[in-house]
C-alpha cells in the first residue's frame, strides 16, 4: 500500500470558502478516481503558528495507483483550483508494510 499526504496553507482572501469548497471537491474523487482506495480530508483546528489549514491523506495499492491517480482529469481539476486558492503545500509519500 501506498499513503500520499499533502497538507494545505490557503490564501487569506476567501479562506473559509475556498477551504471548504476544495474539501468537497477532495471527497468528491472517492469512486471518481478507480485507483484511490481511500481519501480522509480533515481540517485543521489548530492555531499554533506551523499549522496548516487542511490535510489529506490518501492510500492506493501501489505506486501505479498514485501514479494513476496524479493524472486523472477528475484529480487535475481539483489541482486546478487549489493552484488558485493555496499558498503552498507539503507532500509526504511512503509505502506502507
Amino acid at each position: 500500500m501506498v499513503v500520499h499526504i499533502v497538507t494545505f496553507a490557503f490564501k487569506k482572501e476567501n479562506k473559509k470558502a475556498n477551504i471548504i469548497q476544495a474539501k468537497q471537491m477532495l471527497e468528491n474523487l472517492m469512486g471518481a478516481v478507480p485507483s484511490l482506495r481511500s481519501i480522509d480530508v480533515g481540517l485543521n483546528f489548530s492555531s499554533e503558528e506551523r499549522a496548516m489549514d487542511l490535510s489529506i491523506i490518501t492510500v492506493f495499492e501501489g505506486k501505479e495507483g498514485l501514479n494513476a491517480y496524479a493524472i486523472h482529469p477528475e484529480h487535475l481539476k481539483v489541482i486546478d483550483f487549489i493552484k488558485t486558492v493555496v499558498e503552498y503545500s507539503k507532500v509526504v509519500d511512503y509505502e506502507r508494510v
